[in-house]
């Protein structure tokens, strides 16, 4: 003390943002937490616009910036839809010489770079090809997700139409159903990349099942007002959201396998372990979160102070994080390394704090 530390950033994009208020965003929508994805689908693009037989509409990109206080470093990014599966980002670092170290200095180091980036996705296949200009090193990811796409989603403003419109869909776990057992889809990927400065080169590879449908509305699987949890009770599903992950780099030797499931309407647990073949370390982590509500008494109370409504207007909806009271969340992890972490993010008045 005294020391000043900060950011100043900026973003802007061509697309139509919907920024809610703190006060009344969904709370789940802003906090990390365990989900359980939707089903992958085919990204369509928007509709042509046409003005006086002449095509206006315009490609979509995001600008990014960010100045670090007081050590003056720059961050940079640009991205585009060069077609509805294809995109493509620019990202930049600036740093002044002065926050490059002594022994970098020496050896000509230089902690700016300038990152290419272009991804492909077509739903079941997506890949990711990486370029980066410090080490010159080159990048290709791939990713594939086994069974169907799901289908795709119209635009349209009334969410109630679309979960009511594929409510009576046929799950993807009620197709391949079988006696016992987890039922979801299957997940694999793997990443190469060479190093031309360095004359270096790495690989890893990594699998995930996770159930299905999607755990957490809006889901275009089950309706939004229904949780997966109330189905549970009355016999629409016999599982619980669940995500397994394993991840493998053979030439580091680094093994890492992570099991998260939904265990009840509150409470998410997760185990993850961690273990290399070469040096035989190991470590193991388990994190929990527990989401708070208000209690019934105060949800019946924010009910009857809605106002009356007209005999022929349409009565007000609460949505369903507003009807489950949901209010906050209690973060927890504890590793063998003795590294343990206790988080509570909540919402005030207007404000969403963390502690």
């Amino acid at each position: 003390m005294p020391s000043l530390s900060g950011s100043v950033g900026y973003i802007f994009t061509s697309c139509d943002l919907n920024v809610k208020n703190s006060g009344n965003v969904r709370f789940k929508d802003m906090m990390e937490r365990f989900k359980v994805y939707d089903q992958p689908r085919r990204p369509e693009g928007e509709e042509e616009e046409w003005l006086a037989g002449e095509r206006v509409d315009t490609r979509d990109y995001l600008l990014y910036g960010r100045f670090y206080l007081p050590t003056g470093r720059l961050d940079a990014l640009y991205s585009t839809r060069l077609s509805p599966t294809v995109q493509a980002l620019v990202a930049a670092i600036s740093d002044p010489p002065s926050n490059v170290p002594a022994e970098m200095r020496g050896r000509g180091g230089d902690v700016s770079n300038i990152m290419l980036n272009l991804q492909h996705d077509v739903g079941k296949w997506s890949t990711e090809y990486t370029w980066s200009a410090e080490d010159s090193m080159w990048g290709v990811r791939v990713l594939h997700n086994f069974g169907r796409l799901g289908i795709p989603i119209e635009p349209t403003d009334d969410n109630s139409s679309i979960s009511g419109s594929r409510a009576g869909l046929k799950r993807v776990d009620e197709e391949d159903a079988v006696e016992g057992g987890l039922k979801g889809r299957v997940s694999v990927g793997a990443e190469l990349y060479f190093s031309a400065k360095e004359k270096s080169a790495g690989v890893s590879t990594g699998i995930r099942f996770t159930t299905l449908p999607d755990a957490t509305p809006p889901s275009f699987q089950v309706p939004s007002t229904s949780s997966p949890l109330s189905l549970a009770s009355k016999g629409h599903l016999a599982q619980p959201p669940t995500t397994i992950t394993a991840l493998f780099n053979p030439m580091l030797g680094h093994l890492s396998g992570a099991y998260s499931a939904q265990v009840s309407r509150d409470l998410c647990l997760s185990s993850r372990f961690d273990f290399n073949v070469y040096s035989f370390e190991s470590e193991w982590t388990m994190g929990a979160e527990w989401w708070i509500r208000r209690s019934p008494l105060v949800e019946l109370h924010a009910k009857e102070s809605l106002p009356s409504q007209l005999p022929l207007a349409k009565p007000p909806t609460l949505d369903h994080e507003s009807s489950s009271g949901v209010h906050g969340v209690v973060k927890a992890r504890a590793s063998t390394n003795n590294d343990i972490s206790l988080m509570w993010e909540g919402r005030v008045r207007n404000m969403l704090p963390s502690d």
